[in-house]
């Protein structure tokens, strides 16, 4: 959805709703960053975004990334990486990303930090964390986290500033909430051990709420910007 109006609207209804789930929490709007997750969505609804002042868009595909990159070379976009992200796309990510909020394993972090000494670049992390039973989930086990956070030391191009979770997919909300307040235990934790995260990535258009009354410090929000995404074509057999 391209459309400028139906976009601000949008965006304008998704701001109020983060302020008001803010206020009920007890804590100050200015606090909790959106973050518009553009995956699916063309060039063309990113350029529609813009003209809201929207500079720093999620996607999940790094090719997603590279297309629409390539499409609005010089307009200044931080495409910022929250999908799974596989060992072979860190060049991509190496040249193209300011930040991935998905980083999950050592083997991942190692790649990024080869593609990135050779970019001449730093960029900022964060650490996915498996707070959900569903295998469908990616994220570092908690128990592994103390271990990956010291060993993130050895690459100076990776920047660490917090932890992400995507939360079970639930309609009881204890259980959503649980995953985000477990989310914000770990972080405390590794505060606590000398790390310094003051980023909570979690929440989306159907639960941030939740997020916010645990402290989330971003949320993602994606259909409730731009809308229902589009169905891939399907082109029927021949014969």
């Amino acid at each position: 959805m391209s459309d400028p109006t139906y976009l601000a609207a949008n965006w304008a209804d998704v701001r109020r709703r983060v302020d008001e789930a803010c206020h009920a929490a007890g804590r100050d709007p200015a606090g909790v960053t959106i973050l518009p997750v553009s995956k699916t969505f063309g060039a063309e609804t990113v350029r529609a975004a813009m003209a809201l002042g929207l500079r720093r868009f999620g996607e999940n595909k790094v090719q997603e990334i590279r297309d629409k990159a390539a499409a609005l070379d010089g307009c200044g976009i931080e495409w910022v990486v929250i999908g799974h992200l596989q060992t072979n796309k860190a060049h991509d990510v190496a040249r193209l990303a300011s930040e991935v909020q998905s980083l999950d394993r050592p083997q991942l972090a190692a790649a990024l930090h080869r593609q990135l000494v050779a970019a001449g670049r730093t960029i900022d992390v964060l650490v996915q964390v498996k707070t959900a039973a569903e295998e469908s989930k990616y994220g570092l086990d908690p128990a592994q986290l103390p271990a990956f956070l010291d060993s993130l030391r050895d690459y100076p191009t990776l920047r660490p500033r917090g932890l992400m979770t995507l939360a079970t997919h639930s309609d009881d909300p204890r259980l959503v909430r649980d995953c985000f307040r477990q989310l914000r235990e770990l972080r405390d934790e590794a505060v606590a051990r000398g790390h310094d995260l003051p980023r909570l990535s979690m929440g989306m258009s159907g639960d941030f709420p939740l997020a916010i009354a645990e402290g989330a410090t971003e949320v993602r929000i994606g259909t409730a910007i731009f809308g229902q995404r589009p169905q891939p074509t399907v082109i029927p057999a021949a014969g």
